[in-house]
């Protein structure tokens, strides 16, 4: 019976590979522009305007006009007020402390994604992407106070660029950037940073880019991606976004075997459904039992949730492409449960600026997503923030989403009713930290422009909260209301 039962689900997924293969292309009155990259380019011209504006008024490289906060500053009356007398506006979360990425050794001063990694004796560590490299800091567990440690930069003969994105790999730290010729960095931060704070007369160190780095993979079409995902249990990374989009992989998902990180190498890559942004990929145990046991990546995919099978890295398919009401740049998301994957949440980085669908009024919106039938992924509902802005970068941490949205600062999101109402209608925000004041008397409370927070971290056990901010720093905060909700 066992093996009847084992046949069939073999043979319905099969089924169901031949059938994604035949899934039709992008369709739609703006197929074409998505197609060729057009939108793309539109929304990375938009978001290079801001920073060449910021960068040419001298606001990055005087990052050291923030000083340092070391004191508490508790979230009072919806304020937070810093020795310095800097306030952000708040709720349920404190400051402990701050420091700029001129503290961290940057000199360019600005900052993008950052991800954590837990060492084998419990001590916490954040690599923090900055246009110039990635700084590497301890949080200290019991006052949540940040340790600059030292700094790893791109390599050499290449350029700063401000896109860099960092995500872990067991003990390793994988990092991706859009800088031409940079590839992909695999830094053992076991080997290399957990020891530097336990060193005698310890002084942060400057690592050498061609010397430190276990591995270096250098396939990419041009060298450069626009983000990099990582699958832990499967121990593989993908990178996606790494144009041109006329390459063999158009951008998609490029597999990279991280088996032996010395010698990084890539079974092949999906480019069946073009350009990919932003992927999470997860081995599969969810509900729909055509799927369990395999390797799923999630894809998003500029105008679509497109779900991958990638099992076979080199011989993936598509499960399902689903586009949605009001789509404009399907950017990132996350999966609200790993361990039984059945909705995830998902936001739309272009419609708060183009005024489209449910984001018109330019107040951010997280899509809410039914994928217990892969092959068939419903967006059933939706949660609207109370500031105006553009979200950005999301993360699941239990009944919370960590929410990055630019210059309304990190957003916490209590998400524990949406399997019972997944319309999103019980959804409630339950705290926020604000982290760019300077929009704060702004018609609803802020502006629409790419500015402020680029991407948070909170996984960590001690429950501090790392937001990296693309002007002034890194933030150390920890959220102070109740952790469950009935």
């Amino acid at each position: 019976m066992k093996f009847l039962t084992t046949l069939l689900v073999s043979i319905t997924v099969l089924a169901s590979t031949v059938s994604a293969r035949e899934t039709p292309p992008m369709t739609g009155p703006r197929a074409e522009e998505y197609r060729s990259g057009a939108v793309h380019m539109r929304l990375m011209s938009l978001k290079r305007s801001t920073y060449s504006r910021n960068r040419d008024s001298g606001l990055y490289r005087n990052s050291q006009k923030w000083k340092p906060i070391k004191t508490l500053a508790k979230c009072k009356n919806g304020v937070a007020t810093t020795p310095n007398g800097d306030t952000f506006g708040c709720k349920n979360i404190d400051l402990v402390y701050f420091a700029s990425h001129a503290d961290l050794g940057s000199a360019t001063g600005e900052g993008s994604s950052m991800w954590g990694w837990t060492a084998p004796d419990g001590r916490e560590f954040a690599a923090i992407g900055q246009a110039d490299g990635a700084a590497f800091v301890e949080v200290d567990r019991k006052t949540g106070a940040l340790v600059y440690l030292g700094r790893l930069p791109q390599p050499s003969g290449v350029e700063p660029e401000i896109w860099r994105e960092i995500r872990m790999m067991k003990n390793y730290a994988v990092i991706g950037s859009e800088a031409g010729g940079h590839g992909i960095q695999i830094f053992d931060m076991q080997k290399n940073v957990s020891i530097l704070s336990k060193l005698p007369f310890f002084k942060p160190k400057v690592f050498d880019p061609e010397t430190d780095v276990t591995g270096h993979y250098k396939g990419l079409p041009t060298g450069a991606t626009h983000n990099i995902v990582t699958n832990p249990d499967r121990v593989y990374a993908v990178a996606v976004g790494a144009r041109p989009r006329n390459s063999t992989c158009a951008a998609g998902l490029i597999f990279i075997d991280l088996k032996n990180p010395s010698k990084p190498t890539s079974p092949g890559c999906n480019a069946a459904d073009g350009y990919v942004h932003d992927a999470q990929c997860l081995p599969y145990r969810g509900p729909d039992r055509r799927y369990h046991g395999r390797d799923i990546c999630y894809g998003y995919n500029e105008n679509s949730l497109t779900i991958y099978d990638v099992t076979d890295r080199t011989n993936s398919s598509i499960i399902s492409i689903t586009s949605y009401e009001g789509a404009a740049y399907t950017h990132q998301g996350s999966v609200l449960d790993k361990n039984w994957q059945d909705f995830l949440i998902m936001d739309d980085e272009y419609d708060e600026y183009d005024g489209t669908g449910l984001a018109k009024d330019g107040f951010p919106v997280s899509y809410i997503w039914d994928i217990q039938d892969l092959q068939k992924p419903k967006q059933t509902g939706y949660f609207k923030s109370s500031v105006r802005g553009v979200d950005h970068n999301q993360y699941v941490n239990g009944d919370f989403v960590y929410q990055s949205n630019y210059g309304a600062g990190l957003r916490i999101l209590d998400v524990s009713t949406v399997k019972r109402d997944p319309t999103g209608k019980g959804i409630r925000e339950v705290g926020y930290f604000d982290i760019y004041p300077e929009d704060d008397a702004e018609v609803g409370g802020g502006v629409i422009d790419f500015v402020g927070s680029w991407s948070s971290y909170g996984l960590f056990k001690s429950g501090w909260i790392l937001i990296n901010t693309i002007e002034r720093g890194v933030y150390s905060v920890r959220y102070t209301g109740e952790m469950k909700y009935e």
